[in-house]
């Protein structure tokens, strides 16, 4: 006899299930169980009465195996239907979160706001609410977005990403300074000097889209709305936040790592990103000057603190080019992935393609290599708004879909450009 847990009861969390229900289903479960590890404890027995064989042993041994596993899954069930008790002690599911949830969706379907504003308050949502019919997404529909956001945007992808309340994030760097010295037991300790800081201010601004969809389609249950919000806005969004990203001038968007000022890395300062030149001066090589030199010059022009954790980032037209380049001993420097959801490397640190990036031409900036999650911020402000439009182009509803998001250089050390100059 074999006792199967029904993998569905593990699903079983979530804002509309019946907490009570599911307990009377686990109770279900454990009669169940009893009774079976019973009859087993029987045959057990039965077996080692008997003369002690191979054959007896693998079985008791199977049965115990059987026995444990399903008292693993029961305990998984039984954690799961706790977390389920909304309100409850422990748990994590806010009931003014599921209320504004479950009202979003029918406004979203319908265009009946069941008291949305009211709920957003509850849900403490207020800071973002908008008296003129806009609402905030659910928290999960929003996760939902980043999530595609995410794998869209190549930037946004290895960029450190934080989440603010406000317009405007600020932060302190030590800009070094300290001092020590050594003393004996009995000398004089004279003050030192204080580290020098300085403020970075990272500014929002709205992005924005405005898909469509038909209300016979809304009307239709089994569509995931989440996650049609996030496919239909991701594409726009990605491509406006891209472009910031990299190169946007910080006015309304964020501020793109190459709208910074730039040196010769043997010149670097903070507040100014350093570059290697190609010695070449419209492109990346030539017959006296190899390529791949100049991205070895590079990779050892970041600091070796910040290597760990490093990738390239280029164009998918210099990377046509770049993948061609071979060191001194005939070796490509670039390299496919090993397994599968992993991505190509360059002297063994990944490299991402984003078409934002400049190509080859005199004075160009067409490669960088950093570790962006130390070296570039993006500060998205917390809420994703909708407004629900049904008049403006019948018969189709448009969903304007806006967000607050910036960006900049947080560490001027940890990115590094390869530039087209002789």
């Amino acid at each position: 006899m074999t006792m199967q847990v029904n993998p569905r009861i593990r699903g079983m969390v979530g804002v509309r299930a019946d907490a009570s229900t599911a307990a009377a289903v686990l109770n279900e479960l454990q009669r169940t169980f009893e009774q079976f590890k019973a009859e087993r404890d029987e045959e057990i027995s039965a077996l080692r009465k008997g003369q002690e064989d191979v054959v007896k042993t693998e079985k008791v041994d199977r049965i115990n195996t059987e026995i444990t596993n399903l008292q693993r899954s029961l305990d998984e069930i039984n954690a799961a239907i706790g977390a389920l008790k909304v309100g409850g002690a422990g748990s994590d599911v806010d009931p003014a979160a599921a209320e504004h949830a479950q009202a979003f969706n029918r406004w979203f379907r319908k265009g009946v706001d069941n008291g949305l504003s009211d709920l957003e308050v509850k849900a403490k949502l207020t800071t973002q609410s908008d008296p003129d019919g806009g609402y905030l997404v659910p928290e999960e529909m929003e996760t939902t977005i980043d999530s595609v956001l995410g794998t869209v945007s190549a930037v946004r992808s290895i960029s450190r990403v934080i989440q603010i309340s406000t317009d405007t994030y600020k932060k302190l760097v030590n800009m070094g300074g300290a001092s020590s010295g050594w003393v004996g037991e009995e000398q004089a300790r004279p003050e030192t000097d204080t580290p020098t800081l300085r403020e970075l201010a990272f500014n929002t601004g709205e992005i924005y889209a405005n898909p469509a969809a038909t209300q016979k389609s809304l009307d239709d249950s089994r569509i995931d709305l989440a996650q049609w919000l996030a496919d239909e806005v991701s594409i726009e969004f990605a491509e406006q936040e891209g472009a910031a990203f990299v190169s946007g001038n910080g006015v309304n968007k964020p501020r793109g790592f190459l709208a910074y000022e730039t040196v010769a890395n043997a010149s670097y300062a903070w507040g100014k990103l350093g570059y290697v030149a190609t010695g070449v001066a419209a492109a990346l090589t030539d017959e006296t000057h190899n390529g791949a030199d100049a991205m070895i010059d590079l990779y050892y022009a970041l600091k070796s603190g910040y290597r760990n954790g490093a990738a390239w980032l280029m164009s998918d037209a210099v990377m046509g080019t770049v993948r061609k380049f071979k060191d001194g001993d005939g070796n490509y420097l670039w390299a496919p992935p090993t397994a599968a959801g992993e991505v190509a490397t360059i002297l063994q640190k990944p490299v991402y393609n984003d078409d934002n990036m400049p190509a080859v031409g005199a004075n160009a900036l067409p490669l960088a290599f950093g570790n962006f999650q130390r070296g570039y911020l993006i500060v998205d402000r917390t809420g994703v708004r909708v407004l629900r439009d049904p008049y403006t182009n019948k018969p189709y509803v448009n969903f304007y879909t806006t967000k607050r998001v910036g960006g900049g250089v947080q560490n001027f050390e940890a990115i590094k450009l390869l530039k087209c100059e002789a």
